[in-house]
């Protein structure tokens, strides 16, 4: 039996372990991408494994997140980034050059190499055939250093896309199926390859925002072949010679199938507050709408701007619909400046935000108190917009850019003929805003603001750890819901002591409190916990507090992984039922740790009730290890990596 695409990539980089589903595996990564929410930790992190330079192929490190500058704290935070990449050997994608994944597509992204960012939606770069993983920046920092990353093996499933998309129906809409299909837990301890008839009539921006949102879906990545519509994409931007055919073998073998039938598909949205919340857009037809975003690392390639540019020609935004577009590079802008498209829109009366994420991570244009906002991103959990009563819809550029015009939710369908755009032979190229790092960086004085704090370190394990349940917590709750990232609290992410105090806030106003009056505890979880970003502040902040183990009936991968990363204990219930027995305040003991830290069963008591439960360990002896010595950092310096 042949080698699918993913497994293929997964050969060539493997370092330890066999290609097994379940069992661990660590690859070697070809490059890495930061950006300024998750980079300065990364960067403090990199600096405190005592590396010299990275060892990677390219890495880079991006400004998108953190745009707004109310005060010094993020302009702070830039200048580090700066500074530090330039001493260490990383390019700078400066402020306005756009979003990091966009970006990437454009200039960096290299097919059949691998790609370890420190932002969930990493896998963006599946879109021209690299295997690229989302992970915690502490990850990455070892990545950069020359470490290998360590994950399960996936199970690869094959996403057979037969037949041609409709006129109006888009690649978001693909996507957006799939969550209606699986949930927002139906890839975990996956990768989905897209392969069939179907792959061949989606171009690179398309396929990238289907693996954009794979993260949605929990899955460890998505990948597209590369293949002659990948070759052209890189031929147009100059970078032919990164370009390699990366395909499966005709008889390449896959541990799940599925198939979607592109034809039958029609336009979808994600209602109110998950993204597989999904239904078709024609039963939303009353729903009025208040803001409309266009925009993000999902749908803001050059070909999502000119069919919305299209759409706006000539008509004028409804007088009740604040429309705001984010275009995802400077190329992107640029080349809409100039061929006067961007024009179309300012005329509609759309307002151009920076080519940054802005609103999808809360930056900016929180809509108004029960507003209705339409957003072409990848995420409407609660309160992310920044306005927790707002009701988000995940939808379409095609769809946004109608009920824009409309006031309502819009099939695009009922525009007529849709608008025909294609890839351009040559994208204009200009790396202006990329700064290359120092030859040696000897002379590079590393910039640190004063908001720039060290990151809390997790001490070895005791042989007992106790403490009371200081909250509990239903299913799917987001790091959005542990570490808030609002455009208030974005700009202290390199200061975990100012974040502590707002750790959990969204579920429970008072558990920093509880927190620091019992100097420390437990957290009690349901299904999926921490899904969404991968943000280890969502870690780090309950780290600083002292939580010494999150007992859950299971936990997103990222998340669970910067648990491990920062010596706190991933517990899940060996009965899902003994969650409900759980009450906060409730005191927990779990004793001999030292010997219960290498089982799979770990004991715990509950004092209160007098009570036992048991509850799952299933990590590697690596992971033991981390939990043991306190942390990846205090083991990666005890093996001398």
């Amino acid at each position: 039996m042949g080698l699918n695409t993913a497994k293929k990539i997964i050969k060539k980089h493997l370092v330890k372990g066999e290609m097994i589903p379940g069992e661990e595996i660590a690859i070697k990564i070809d490059r890495t991408l930061t950006q300024d929410s998750t980079g300065t930790m990364a960067y403090l992190q990199f600096e405190a494994l005592g590396i010299g330079r990275v060892k990677t192929k390219k890495s880079v490190a991006y400004i998108d997140h953190n745009i707004l500058q109310s005060g010094p704290e993020n302009a702070d935070d830039h200048l580090y980034i700066q500074t530090v990449a330039k001493k260490h050997g990383i390019y700078f994608s400066r402020p306005g050059n756009g979003i990091c994944h966009q970006v990437n597509l454009e200039r960096f992204g290299v097919p059949g190499d691998t790609l370890l960012g420190s932002d969930s939606h990493t896998p963006t770069a599946g879109g021209i055939g690299m295997l690229a993983i989302g992970a915690g920046g502490l990850d990455v920092a070892v990545a950069m250093g020359g470490g290998e990353y360590y994950l399960n093996m996936p199970k690869i499933v094959k996403v057979n896309l037969k037949g041609k998309l409709g006129d109006w129906i888009t690649a978001k809409d693909i996507i957006l199926e799939m969550l209606r299909r699986l949930s927002v837990k139906g890839g975990v301890g996956k990768i989905f390859e897209y392969v069939g008839d179907g792959v061949k009539t989606l171009s690179v921006p398309e396929r990238a925002t289907i693996t954009n949102m794979g993260a949605e879906l929990g899955a460890t990545t998505s990948i597209f072949p590369s293949d002659d519509v990948v070759h052209e994409f890189l031929k147009a931007q100059g970078r032919e010679e990164d370009f390699s055919l990366v395909e499966p073998d005709e008889d390449a073998g896959y541990d799940e199938e599925m198939e979607i039938d592109l034809s039958s598909l029609e336009p979808m949205a994600a209602c109110p507050h998950s993204p597989d919340k999904v239904v078709p857009v024609s039963k939303l037809k009353d729903v009025k709408v208040n803001q409309v975003c266009i925009g993000s690392c999902t749908n803001s390639s050059y070909a999502d701007m000119m069919k919305v540019a299209n759409i706006l020609k000539g008509n004028t935004v409804n007088e009740n619909v604040s429309l705001t577009i984010s275009p995802g590079s400077k190329q992107v802008l640029t080349m809409l400046s100039k061929n006067g498209a961007l024009s179309y829109m300012i005329d509609a009366g759309a307002r151009i935000l920076e080519s940054a994420c802005g609103p999808c991570i809360g930056m900016g244009q929180s809509p108004a108190t029960d507003a209705v906002s339409l957003r072409t991103f990848n995420r409407n959990f609660e309160g992310r917009s920044g306005t927790k009563s707002a009701k988000i819809y995940l939808v379409s550029p095609e769809i946004a850019a109608a009920s824009a015009l409309t006031g309502h939710v819009t099939d695009p369908r009922q525009l007529g003929r849709p608008f025909e755009v294609e890839i351009p032979a040559k994208f204009l190229i200009d790396d202006n805003m990329i700064v290359e790092p120092s030859k040696d960086g000897e002379d590079v004085k590393v910039v640190r603001g004063p908001n720039i704090k060290p990151f809390p370190k997790a001490k070895s394990l005791g042989d007992v750890l106790k403490g009371k349940v200081l909250t509990k917590v239903v299913d799917n709750i987001t790091t959005d819901h542990i570490m808030p990232s609002n455009a208030k609290l974005l700009p202290y992410r390199s200061n975990i002591p100012y974040l502590a105090d707002y750790c959990l806030t969204p579920c429970d106003e008072d558990f920093p409190k509880k927190a620091k009056e019992n100097s420390g505890g437990f957290i009690a979880a349901g299904e999926n916990y921490g899904q969404g970003s991968s943000r280890e502040h969502a870690a780090l902040a309950p780290l600083y507090l002292g939580i010494k183990a999150v007992f859950a009936k299971s936990f997103a991968r990222i998340h669970r992984q910067n648990l491990i990363n920062n010596g706190i204990l991933p517990l899940v219930f060996e009965k899902p039922e003994d969650y409900e027995d759980i009450d906060i305040m409730d005191e927990l003991e779990i004793e001999d740790m030292l010997e219960q830290v290498n089982s799979e069963i770990i004991v715990v008591n509950n004092k209160t009730k007098n009570k036992k439960y048991n509850m799952l360990f299933n990590v590697t002896q690596r992971q033991r290890d981390m939990i043991k010595y306190g942390g990846l950092i205090n083991l990666v310096k005890k093996n001398n990596m």
